[in-house]
């Protein structure tokens, strides 16, 4: 089968989200073909290129989201007023957020709440048409009418309390960052040359990534599958905790992406969360749960084997030694984890904490990275054997590649006790490398760490630095513990989060979203007229099982183009024996 598969800032570009991930899937899955639809975020992620595709690919498109072009499109009156009213029903729904049932509007609040998702999702599908209609969309969502109908939504009565209070420059951000959002309706992969050749579109990412997906089956109905490892909405809320808007900007955005959110879990025929916590996400978010299928993310279990498996030239665990390993960045919470060592350097004054990560790139990650160094500095001043020796800190910073630790794997085999100290956290991907490692593992309590734990590793309250430093301190003093550990974490990470396991899941996923969607092709006999049953079921099975030519529905029918021919099967032999 062929597989469009949806990417916003990931593969095939050399640096992105789930690059990874998808290249393992879309390698492992060579029995079906590929086409890449990828959405950029950078001009630098553009320059960096892309990676190497294997022969699975067939195709490769790409559009910026980080820039618009000016698609010349002028509209006349009548299409103005259309993208008036469409563009003013969508902003509506988003604006007017929840409402519960009072004695002026009776009813169940959640008939409103499916209402409200029906308004925002006709909009946005008309949206859409009236881009294909008029050659495209960029131009009208910029204009001073967009952020013109946003304001009328933000005064019209039942509007949210917070976005009665906008300012202009309010309306212009939200405006702005819709438009940018929306920049896929106005793409042309929504053709029966494009997208409508495919048989499944799948969507690594919600949001943007999703929105071709949603299209395609909105145009051409191909079924769409959804995956997220790391919940979109979940992180846009983390996202603009941090930024500098104001709460009119943050409770707009929000809405809008909340608004999508919902239509993309309603709209797809299957969604994969990576973890437990990520679909609590999505049934809060409205996804029904028989669609939802948990598939963990797979890691490459054989570059961690050496470790893992104890083999000879592999370096040993030093027992006096935490490790962490992964990126710098405030949401890891080194700064507990400083604090924390401060109390384990108490108890086993001999302890020793490595802080391992990839080299830091973004400029706050930079400054952060800067902060830890001084409070390692200051909580812990080099220590000397004698007057006349050298000192040493007990905390080292270092990084992946240098001459200590020249990979990944030796990171995590240099330690006997690995640590993750995370406030926030999706998939814990350092986890299950430190598992696959067999080591023993202190983690806070966030995201899927218990799930993905399931028992093998001590697990304390986030932002507790007491509570960290007592269980590290108790898997240091207890080496048989550490062990016993150690390889049930491997075990388990073996059975649950290998890349095997997870492009089996997916290929069943496939398997099962196809044959359970309708047939969007029709065949036609010698004479023109459609032929039922054209299309053996079997089609839907990868092989050569019928050479059979399909024309898609997309269009007004079998009257336009040349007939396709049915192409009658051989008969089939029948052996002697077989009965009459």
């Amino acid at each position: 089968m062929r597989i469009g598969l949806l990417t916003e800032g990931g593969y095939p570009y050399v640096s992105g989200d789930a690059g990874l991930w998808c290249d393992r899937l879309v390698r492992g899955l060579g029995q079906h073909e590929f086409d890449l639809y990828a959405l950029s975020r950078t001009e630098r992620q553009e320059d960096r290129g892309w990676v190497r595709l294997p022969p699975q690919v067939g195709r490769v498109r790409t559009a910026p989201l980080w820039t618009a072009h000016d698609d010349g499109v002028v509209y006349g009156r009548r299409a103005r007023r259309r993208f008036a009213e469409t563009y003013g029903e969508l902003v509506a729904a988003v604006c007017g957020g929840p409402r519960a049932a009072s004695p002026e509007t009776p009813g169940d609040p959640a008939d409103h709440t499916d209402t409200e998702a029906d308004r925002f999702a006709n909009a946005l599908y008309g949206l859409a048409e009236l881009a294909r209609d008029e050659g495209g969309l960029a131009g009208a969502l910029r204009s001073e009418s967009a952020v013109r109908v946003l304001e009328l939504a933000c005064r019209a009565p039942g509007a949210l309390r917070t976005a009665r209070t906008a300012r202009v420059p309010d309306l212009l951000t939200v405006a702005a960052h819709i438009e940018r959002t929306l920049r896929p309706l106005s793409l042309d992969w929504y053709e029966d040359d494009a997208l409508g050749s495919a048989d499944l579109c799948h969507a690594t990412a919600g949001g943007a990534a999703a929105l071709p997906g949603l299209l395609a089956r909105h145009f051409l109905g191909v079924p769409l599958l959804a995956t997220e490892y790391g919940v979109h909405l979940r992180a846009h809320y983390l996202a603009a905790a941090t930024l500098e808007e104001g709460p009119v900007v943050r409770a707009l955005l929000a809405a809008f992406h909340g608004r999508l959110a919902t239509e993309v879990y309603r709209a797809a025929a299957l969604i994969t969360p990576g973890n437990a916590h990520a679909r609590r996400w999505q049934e809060r978010c409205g996804a029904d749960r028989a669609k939802l299928r948990t598939v963990h993310p797979g890691m490459e279990a054989a570059r961690f084997a050496d470790v893992g498996e104890g083999v000879r030239g592999s370096r040993s665990a030093d027992p006096g030694t935490l490790v962490w390993v992964g990126r710098v960045e405030p949401a890891k919470d080194l700064i507990s984890l400083l604090h924390s060592f401060a109390e384990i350097r108490k108890a086993e004054p001999g302890t020793r904490l490595r802080i391992v990560g990839a080299p830091a790139e973004d400029p706050d990650a930079v400054t952060y990275l800067t902060h830890c160094k001084a409070l390692a500095a200051q909580l812990f001043p080099d220590e000397a054997e004698g007057v006349h020796a050298v000192g040493d800190n007990p905390v080292s910073f270092e990084e992946i590649g240098g001459p200590e630790i020249p990979s990944l794997a030796e990171a995590y085999a240099c330690g006997a006790v690995v640590v993750l100290s995370s406030v926030v956290e999706g998939f814990p991907v350092s986890l299950v490398e430190a598992m696959l490692c067999g080591r023993a593992t202190v983690s806070t309590d966030v995201g899927a760490v218990v799930e993905v734990i399931g028992g093998t590793g001590l697990v304390v309250p986030p932002r507790n630095p007491r509570a960290l430093a007592e269980a590290c301190v108790a898997l240091l003093r207890d080496p048989e513990r550490r062990e016993r550990l150690g390889a049930a974490a491997r075990a388990r990470a073996l059975e649950l989060f290998t890349v095997e396991q997870n492009i089996t899941a997916f290929h069943g996923i496939y398997l099962e979203i196809v044959s359970h969607s309708p047939v969007r092709r029709l065949v036609v006999d010698d004479e023109g007229e459609p032929l039922p049953f054209g299309v053996p079921a079997e089609a839907h099975v990868p092989g050569c099982w019928t050479e059979t030519r399909f024309t898609t529905e997309r269009r007004p029918r079998w009257a336009e183009g040349a007939p396709v021919r049915a192409t009658v099967p051989p008969p089939v032999p029948v052996s002697v024996g077989e009965g009459a």
